[in-house]
């Protein structure tokens, strides 16, 4: 049977915390220090870190997952009712917006012609109408949605009843551990054009059905033709964490959540701090969501104090949670997971230094803030879309410290993966008829509607991703553009990311995690403009 854990006023309570109200309201600025701290008291019997109390000592049964996180972000029902009424205000100026910005063809919708420019015309005359009947209800709207979110914590949590407890953990026993991360482009239908993708609904529909299935008899065997070790057509069966990017349409999460409280019972959403931020509006969450089949023990957020341009209206940061995966000669047995989504643009590479420089540090405040003595650390992850990759000429990025402390198991040196590591993103959309770009040389040419013989933006059947480079986006230079000299032949822009910490040394009774495999996954082909990758750690004894 399934169930959730009591919402906001239950019995369990707002135990406040670092990932609640008493967390600093502005993030440091890139190059600043913030002070360093602990979460919670350091009372003798207990201690509250984030949503979290677990006793200091001595360690009990696993405490039962509803009791560790509270739901609702919104510490009482009356908040959440206001937030509904802010919601609904604003409601008829989101659709006539997103239906405006829907009528943007893809490039499959120019193919198929699906409708005139006259209909496209007359239905903007209506959208542009109810927009604008609609403007004093958005900004009543605005005027009680923005201090309802003041007040909001920066996620949601779903709890499904009905699993086990954590087991207990022979240290002397392999284990092993699947993570997936995957940007989803499941924005609004109107934004999502932009990506040469729509129909966010749909699409949402069929990604939770393909990372939750349900239950089936044996699949069909292999085909005839070698798949490559590095690609494969479906998600993991025995994927344990699951990250996901771009989750900005509240529908989409909405199914996502329902459909993997099936198979995760535990399911972090609607992470970002909204409304004003230190001075700026964030109209967006971060798009991240997390599913785990592990209780989480803690959960924290960071904003990114630094987005510019369109991503300044996003409340893009870090999500790191503290995951109990059983317990050992009466230790805890843990590990860390971080999720992230850096600035987009090509050419914002100092940026997205000091966002890595400052999630570093939000990490390891994190596992300072949580850690108990005698845990077991089993893994240290940190995955995500960090927008930059190892093959174009971005050297702040590539060589940021990140990679000494973290392992990316897809890279071998700055500039240079591993022969069997693929690119992750598709080439941009073809523009529209007649718009011209620089080729080599400084000459301008004209680029024809249709490029490629599918839609551009979108994956093709794993076969065609390995034998047929094109449909994969190519090393660029800052200003985004194709880079006319990049070295040839070349895997892909890789931007998608699951990195994982080796441990700073071993000891007696410890453990080690060991990369058992790392895959490319084209299960969304014609869903996302990414591939989503999956890293699987076999936690190993550590040698004495």
């Amino acid at each position: 049977m399934r169930g959730t854990a009591p919402a906001a006023g239950g019995s369990h309570g707002d135990h406040g915390g670092q990932d609640g109200g008493s967390r600093p309201r502005c993030p440091p600025r890139p190059g600043v220090s913030p002070p360093a701290g602990r979460a919670g008291g350091t009372g003798a019997s207990g201690q509250e870190r984030g949503d979290v109390t677990v006793p200091l000592s001595p360690l009990p049964a696993p405490p039962a997952p509803a009791m560790l996180l509270r739901e609702s972000p919104f510490p009482n029902r009356a908040l959440v009712a206001l937030d509904y009424l802010a919601r609904g205000l604003l409601a008829p100026s989101f659709w006539a917006t997103n239906h405006l910005l829907d009528l943007r063809p893809t490039t499959a919708e120019r193919r198929s012609r699906c409708c005139s420019c006259a209909g496209r015309a007359l239905a903007a005359l209506v959208y542009a109408a109810t927009l604008l009947v609609s403007l004093p209800l958005t900004v009543l709207g605005l005027l009680l949605w923005l201090p309802v979110q003041a007040a909001r914590r920066p996620f949601a949590y779903q709890y499904t009843a009905g699993t086990a407890p954590a087991e207990p953990w022979d240290l002397r026993q392999r284990r092993a551990f699947t993570f997936l991360s995957a940007n989803v482009c499941l924005l609004p239908s109107g934004l999502a054009k932009f990506s040469n993708l729509g129909q966010t609904p749909q699409r949402a529909t069929y990604i939770a059905r393909q990372l939750a299935p349900a239950p089936a008899g044996p699949g069909p065997g292999p085909g005839p033709v070698p798949v490559p070790v590095a690609l494969a057509e479906r998600f993991p069966a025995d994927t344990d964490f699951v990250c996901l990017q771009e989750v900005f349409d509240a529908g989409a999460a909405t199914c996502l959540r329902r459909r993997l409280g099936g198979t995760f019972p535990h399911v972090l959403s609607e992470v970002g701090d909204r409304g004003l931020r230190c001075s700026r509006l964030k109209l967006l969450d971060s798009g991240l969501l997390l599913a785990s089949r592990y209780p989480l023990l803690a959960a924290q957020f960071h904003g990114f104090p630094n987005g510019a341009r369109e991503d300044a209206m996003a409340a893009k940061g870090l999500l790191v949670v503290q995951v109990l995966l059983g317990s050992a000669r009466g230790q805890r047995v843990v590990g860390y997971l971080g999720c992230t989504h850096l600035q987009a643009p090509a050419g914002d590479a100092a940026v997205r230094d000091a966002q890595l420089t400052l999630a570093l540090h939000w990490l390891q405040l994190f596992q300072e803030a949580q850690e108990q003595r005698g845990d077991v650390v089993a893994f240290d992850v940190l995955c995500g879309d960090l927008n930059f990759d190892n093959c174009s000429r971005d050297e702040l990025n590539q060589r940021h410290r990140l990679f000494e402390l973290y392992r990316d198991p897809c890279r071998r040196a700055p500039g240079q993966d591993e022969p069997w590591a693929i690119g992750g993103t598709c080439p941009p959309p073809p523009p529209p008829r007649g718009v011209t770009h620089t080729e080599r040389g400084g000459h301008s040419q004209p680029v024809p509607v249709c490029v490629c013989p599918l839609p551009a933006g979108t994956l093709l059947n794993y076969l065609k991703i390995y034998e047929e480079p094109r449909y994969l986006a190519g090393p660029i230079l800052a200003s985004g553009q194709p880079d006319p000299v990049a070295p040839s032949p070349w895997q892909g822009r890789r931007v998608d990311y699951l990195l994982f910490r080796p441990p700073r040394g071993a000891w007696p009774g410890g453990v080690l995690p060991e990369v058992a495999g790392v895959t490319f996954v084209t299960q969304l082909a014609t869903r996302s403009d990414h591939l989503p990758v999956a890293l699987r750690l076999d936690v190993v004894p550590a040698t004495p």
